[in-house]
């Protein structure tokens, strides 16, 4: 049956402009196209926006968890479904689902658990997200190091053997674990590669973005840092044009001072965008959770182990938007665009991030002071109200 409606009383921002006076159109979960409301037919079904932001939906490349699940002790199917439900109630419509570092045979279930998220359409689910555990100790962050390890040839067939099952795909690796051959073979693949926990060098960083690798996984944060005479992991990814880099905006993983040099050093065409890097805890009141093993405790806004280093965040992408708006002063067309169409881009998600005739019809409906009002994955309202009627994440 075919699915038709119009959004309209709303001002929209298509991901290049905000238009007032315009309609959305969507059919059958795709954008049809944007029109002048007087052009809207008279029987078709309207979605009244009632003065709100019509934005494109968030995209989201590094989330671990959430609705009390993280995905390194669910994964499954349905700790997926959980992750994805969760996080669209903030405004995320595509998420990678991300494991960190583990053993071989969960990682085996997390790609199955993918593939089957892919294949039943999961609303929300983008793909996978290996984070690990070919990393460096020397740049281990809250991952396990007795988990970390140089990448085998079993390693990379596994890797290369699920490609194409389980959506897009994404790995993090570190130089110190993975050979420039092991990149180009991974991008071969089909991966999109990005250097992260890492303690090399710029030079080292820069013959690792030759050989394939696009991105940088959280920046600033589990890398080499930017100095006078040794430039780092951070100088590289923001000299390189073709780099696109991450970046956790909750005001504790980097200081906002540093994050707004980034942002006007930032060589293009590759962008920073927003992640989030979430954890479970996003939409529930937990005080914590377990990950190999270690207790992580939630305090004050931060996640941490016993001896106060940094594990994930507990920000959902809405917040990392309000923050670069109100906080680094950007502009809102700015912030949104880094939580959707720059990670689009970065992960060759073209259907996603802007609202243009073909798009998915992933979007939402934002108060003017930047409140979730509803949230639309494949023109469904999966979150908040439409017509009047409540809609809970499911």
């Amino acid at each position: 049956m075919t699915t038709r409606f119009a959004v309209t009383g709303g001002r929209i921002f298509d991901g290049t402009q905000i238009l007032d006076g315009s309609a959305l159109l969507v059919q059958d979960g795709k954008i049809e196209s944007i029109v002048a409301e007087a052009l809207v037919p008279a029987d078709l079904e309207r979605v009244d926006a009632r003065g709100s932001l019509v934005v494109p939906g968030f995209v989201d490349l590094q989330v671990n968890g959430g609705g009390g699940v993280l995905f390194n002790n669910r994964p499954t199917l349905e700790g997926i479904a959980t992750i994805c439900s969760a996080h669209a109630r903030f405004g995320t419509t595509a998420l990678m689902v991300t494991l960190i570092t583990d053993t071989p045979e969960v990682r085996d279930t997390a790609i199955a658990a993918g593939a089957k998220a892919h294949r039943q359409g999961v609303p929300g689910y983008l793909g996978l997200h290996l984070e690990g555990p070919h990393l460096s100790l020397a740049r281990k962050g809250t991952h396990d190091p007795a988990l970390i390890r140089p990448m085998e040839a079993t390693d990379l067939a596994a890797l290369q053997s699920g490609y194409g099952t389980f959506g897009h795909a994404l790995t993090t690796i570190a130089p110190e674990s993975v050979t420039v051959e092991q990149v180009r073979a991974l991008r071969e693949g089909g991966y999109v590669v990005s250097l992260g926990h890492t303690d090399c060098g710029a030079a080292t960083a820069f013959s690792y973005l030759h050989a394939g690798a696009t991105m940088a996984t959280h920046l600033f944060n589990a890398m080499s840092q930017m100095g006078n005479r040794e430039p780092g992991m951070v100088g590289a990814m923001l000299a390189a044009g073709q780099a696109s880099c991450g970046l956790i905006a909750d005001g504790f993983h980097v200081d906002p001072l540093a994050m707004g040099v980034a942002l006007r050093a930032k060589a293009g065409p590759g962008r920073i965008f927003l992640v989030t890097d979430a954890m479970s805890t996003i939409g529930t009141d937990d005080d914590g959770f377990e990950l190999n093993g270690r207790r992580v405790y939630r305090r004050d806004g931060r996640l941490t182990l016993a001896d106060g280093t940094l594990a994930g965040a507990d920000i959902d992408m809405l917040s990392c938007v309000r923050f670069v708006h109100h906080r680094l002063d950007r502009p809102l067309t700015e912030a949104l665009n880094m939580a959707s169409l720059y990670p689009a881009e970065a992960i060759g998600a073209t259907s996603k991030g802007r609202l243009a005739e073909g798009m998915d019809a992933d979007f939402l409906l934002l108060s003017q002071d930047l409140e979730l009002l509803s949230t639309y994955i494949g023109g469904v309202c999966v979150y908040g109200r439409r017509n009047d009627q409540e809609v809970a994440a499911r």
